[in-house]
């Protein structure tokens, strides 16, 4: 018997494990369906995590390996390739919760608990909820099955691509086909705003004169074996495609990057309260859901924009649950809706003056500067929130640079490639110069997170750093 069973391996699951074992619990396990620790980060291989959490900016990997090994390091106990089946919480028949999971070693198998966290994270929407007419040809795939193959097994799924939904994996992965020599011909949106970061529409479709098209959608799919291209039609204002406006691309592959919903198919099957509006569950002011004993965090239980809010969200998940495992069942008051701040409408202003404002990419505010050059030749920036803001404009009037993240062919290791990135920024005009090397460059295993794999790539006089951890088989 444990004391706490958390569900999810992820971010939210570590952290909530972590936060759990300050607050005085020792029995803790960790049930996680993949083959590692680090969730879904594993394969966010971008720069753009931990400036809250950690104060500097980290890739996916770097963020996920840094719970690793506080997880590791507090001997927090974990199982891996195990999937959870069923949940239970406490009622009138059973004083503890139980877990039921399996595995290859184990089988079919129950674990009785004090408590039970969820942190089984979000997934993505299926094609299937979007209704788009056509056959189901080979080629279409979610914008995050797609960055899996390409980040984890280093496999292109197509060469010319278009893209439907302008979330941050839509926008993100746009730049990363185009690194990885595919051609991205549109991203269609059918709102008339972006849902992704703004900062995001510069550096993944602005940097690479990537055109993205509000209030469109993809009107037909063409193909029946494989996709040979898909129509895209303007929408009116209550989504309808308008007749005339539908224009043809000829293409091989669809991402779709439409939306993510919290997994909540165990929170269901235990017999929590599902919220309509986040399709997570009811929680009350400690995290606890409906099923008594059984608490939520991450974005099983709404889908953050930044993963240091969902560790910040789990970190209280953990001292909750850490409570309620020590001062035993009391009632802690009513269950409500998660509330969610508004989330802003991204775009950039169509009237922009290009050639003196901009969007900030150093952060997630995405602040629209305004930069002159005075008489005196020095720069005046407005609109920037913080310092960095003044550094990035002036940058962009003189000398752009940009942070490059990608993968790199690895020997020996457990998997073909190994993430990395650029040790600081390196001139915009290099990109294109820096991925050939890199794509040239084979390592061997093992890898450790900060290890140099290309020195002064390009002459840049910057370095080629890993940003995973790859050992040898066995």
């Amino acid at each position: 018997m444990y004391e706490l069973v958390v569900i999810g391996g992820g971010p939210a699951g570590m952290a909530a494990a972590l936060s759990a074992r300050e607050n005085g619990i020792k029995d803790i396990l960790i049930l996680e369906r993949d083959k590692e620790l680090g969730g879904i980060l594993n394969q966010c291989i971008h720069s753009g995590f931990g400036l809250t959490t950690f104060k500097e900016e980290l890739t996916g990997p770097e963020y996920a390996q840094r719970y690793v090994r506080m997880t590791l390091d507090e001997n927090i106990e974990y199982m891996l390739n195990t999937m959870v089946t069923e949940v239970h919480g406490i009622d009138e028949d059973k004083d503890n919760c139980i877990v039921t999971a399996m595995n290859r070693e184990k089988g079919l198998f129950d674990i009785e608990c004090k408590a039970v966290i969820l942190a089984m994270g979000c997934r993505e929407k299926s094609r299937g909820a979007l209704n788009i007419p056509g056959y189901r040809p080979s080629g279409i795939y979610s914008a995050g099955t797609a960055q899996r193959y390409v980040n984890i097994e280093g496999k292109m799924p197509g060469k010319r691509i278009v893209i439907l939904g302008s979330g941050d994996i839509g926008l993100i992965m746009a730049r990363r086909m185009t690194l990885e020599g595919a051609k991205v011909l549109c991203v269609a949106e059918i709102a008339p705003y972006s849902g992704g970061l703004r900062r995001n529409i510069v550096q993944c479709l602005d940097d690479y004169d990537i055109p993205l098209y509000f209030s469109h959608t993809v009107t037909k799919i063409h193909g029946k074996k494989r996709v040979e291209g898909v129509t895209i039609s303007k929408v009116d204002e209550n989504y309808n495609p308008i007749p005339g406006t539908e224009k043809k691309y000829e293409c091989d592959t669809l991402l779709l990057s439409c939306g993510l919903i919290p997994e909540n198919e165990l929170s269901r099957a235990a017999g929590t309260q599902i919220e309509k509006s986040t399709q997570g569950p009811v929680v009350n002011e400690n995290l606890e859901t409906t099923a008594r004993g059984i608490f939520a965090c991450g974005n099983v239980l709404h889908v953050h924009d930044l993963v240091d809010n969902v560790t910040k969200e789990s970190v209280i998940a953990g001292q909750k649950a850490a409570a309620f495992i020590k001062e035993g069942i009391k009632d802690w008051g009513e269950a409500h809706p998660v509330k969610i701040p508004s989330k802003e409408k991204n775009t950039i202003p169509e009237d922009m003056d290009r050639s003196c404002q901009m969007i900030c990419i150093r952060c997630p505010n995405g602040c629209l500067l305004t930069a002159k050059k005075g008489v005196d030749g020095e720069y005046e920036v407005s609109g920037n929130l913080c310092p960095k803001g003044k550094e990035y404009a002036i940058n962009e009037m003189t000398k752009p640079m940009r942070n490059i993240s990608s993968i790199m062919s690895v020997e020996n290791g457990q998997g073909p490639v190994v993430s990395c990135k650029t040790s600081s920024e390196i001139p915009k005009g290099k990109i294109f110069e820096v991925m050939e090397m890199i794509g040239k460059t084979t390592v061997k295993a093992p890898v450790a997170v900060g290890d140099i794999l290309i020195n002064d790539v390009a002459g840049t006089g910057v370095d080629i750093i890993a940003t995973n951890v790859m050992d040898k088989e066995g």
